[in-house]
């Protein structure tokens, strides 16, 4: 059996702030001009661990100590975000501190169902960031097992440089009595400097668009409300993996594992929203439905230029390094091709985006219309009268996400994983490494209803809704 909703409770059992173990000059760092372009959102992450040896006191302990050490580096976690006069957030490094929340849960680690974390996860073991950038609660189970999970401000870090974090504060609670050996967090924002003069290619109009140029929201009708996105993680098997690649690659072309996933799932998102969506005009003609799907590209690799002093700035810059290239095609082009024709589709509007040219471009665009503040062009409608808009979500790329590098000194987690229900109107999709290391993908989505029941009805075979049989090296007996 698994816990459905309402069959455990979760209580806090204390609350707490954590501040850098030693003390620091307050000061004010600047955003760059790519953390600019993010919303204020929060994003979540989860660890799962198998019972431990070590009392729940002792590991608390241990995760409070380490992360008192580990602010002292990454300061930034321990500020607070404020407003300048022009209206544009600012960080204020102020050694705040972190909210740090203590509680158990009355379940036992193999019966969490982690497929449905809406009601498992949302609102029990993942903290509600109510001030400063970072938050952390560490549960214990019924069984003795652990959910050590944290919320982070997005407009603060993205998902390299919380890797970075969380990596490096298992270190230091890990190997208490050595000094880390990780490379320390960069906030050098000057490496993000705009260009004098700039140059700003046309087609960054086209990938984003400035906040005042949106048409207000639409008031939500019941029927609109009905559709809200839900969250769900799915295992995917290396062996679908490398089918979908193969079918993805053509003409001596091979794609990524990324872009032939990405291809995939825009296809059957589309065949949805061609069952689903599709409208007649006034004067009887069908109206052209178009999904848009947006990749997010990390941009470090492409900013050193070859310069061995910036390329060992950027692997160790701490903030946000992103841009989300996208592509609207039609239900009709996307269904009826094959997923060759797609993956190419999705490589064509990656290639604008992997260049140093257009993260430069980037930075000089928010430059250009400072202090209004931009936004990736994929969460908003279109207003065509001779289309219709179909769903719209974006694909990150989790590869990187340390699940095996998060051991506080008491085991590898036996599962890990995003949860970040945005609020937007726009999917999000995070595909992330298996824990058990052996090429399998596990996929958090967060997608409408209609599109995630049809995922599972034809693609069954590909997307295995998460459970802990999924996990066969792991030994969940022990908890």
């Amino acid at each position: 059996m698994v816990a459905r909703k309402g069959e455990f409770t979760v209580n806090v059992t204390k609350k707490e702030v954590v501040t850098a173990v030693l003390p620091m000059q307050e000061h004010w760092l600047p955003m760059s001009n790519l953390d600019l372009l993010l919303p204020p959102v929060d994003v979540c992450i989860f660890f799962c661990y198998n019972n431990p040896l070590s009392s729940f006191t002792s590991i608390i302990g241990s995760l409070k100590h380490s992360l008192a050490q580990a602010l002292v580096s990454y300061y930034a976690l321990a500020g607070e975000v404020v407003n300048n006069s022009m209206g544009e957030p600012e960080l204020l490094c102020n050694n705040r501190g972190v909210d740090f929340v203590e509680a158990h849960a009355d379940v036992e680690l193999q019966y969490l169902n982690l497929y449905n974390p809406d009601d498992t996860i949302e609102g029990k073991f993942v903290p509600t960031k109510k001030q400063g950038v970072l938050v952390v609660q560490a549960t214990t189970l019924k069984c003795g097992g652990l959910v050590v999970a944290c919320t982070f401000d997005h407009r603060i870090a993205d998902a390299y440089s919380t890797n970075m974090f969380l990596v490096s504060w298992a270190d230091i609670a890990a190997q208490p009595t050595k000094p880390t050996t990780l490379p320390q967090p960069c906030f050098r924002r000057s490496i993000l400097c705009p260009r004098r003069p700039p140059s700003i290619h046309p087609s960054l109009n086209d990938m984003y668009v400035l906040i005042s140029d949106l048409p207000p929201p639409p008031q939500q009708q019941p029927e609109t409300i009905s559709k809200q996105l839900i969250s769900r993680i799915y295992h995917v098997k290396v062996e679908q993996l490398n089918r979908m690649q193969t079918l993805a690659s053509s003409n001596n072309v091979k794609r990524t594992k990324l872009e032939s996933f990405s291809a995939f799932l825009w296809k059957i998102v589309a065949s949805s929203s061609s069952s689903s969506s599709c409208e007649t005009s006034f004067d009887g003609d069908e109206k052209r439905v178009v999904v848009k799907m947006g990749v997010v590209v990390d941009g470090r690799k492409r900013l050193n230029n070859g310069d061995k002093d910036k390329e060992a700035m950027m692997t160790s810059y701490f903030g946000n390094v992103l841009s989300i290239p996208y592509g609207g095609k039609s239900t009709t082009e996307l269904v009826n091709n094959p997923l060759s024709w797609v993956a190419d589709q999705v490589h064509e509007f990656l290639e604008e985006a992997v260049t140093e040219e257009h993260f430069l471009g980037l930075i000089d665009w928010v430059e250009e219309h400072r202090p209004v503040p931009g936004l990736a062009k994929i969460y908003c409608g279109s207003s065509s009268e001779e289309e219709e808009e179909g769903a719209s979500f974006v694909v990150s790329c989790g590869q990187r996400f340390p699940v095996s590098k998060v051991d506080f000194g008491w085991g590898k987690p036996v599962f890990g994983s995003y949860h970040f229900p945005w609020g937007g109107n726009a999917g999000y999709v995070m595909p992330m490494p298996s824990p058990d290391g052996n090429g399998d993908w596990i996929v958090y989505m967060h997608l409408l209803k209609g599109h995630l029941d049809l995922i599972e009805s034809q693609a069954s075979h590909v997307f295995r809704p998460f459970s802990w049989d999924c996990l066969p090296n792991q030994t969940k007996e022990t908890c």
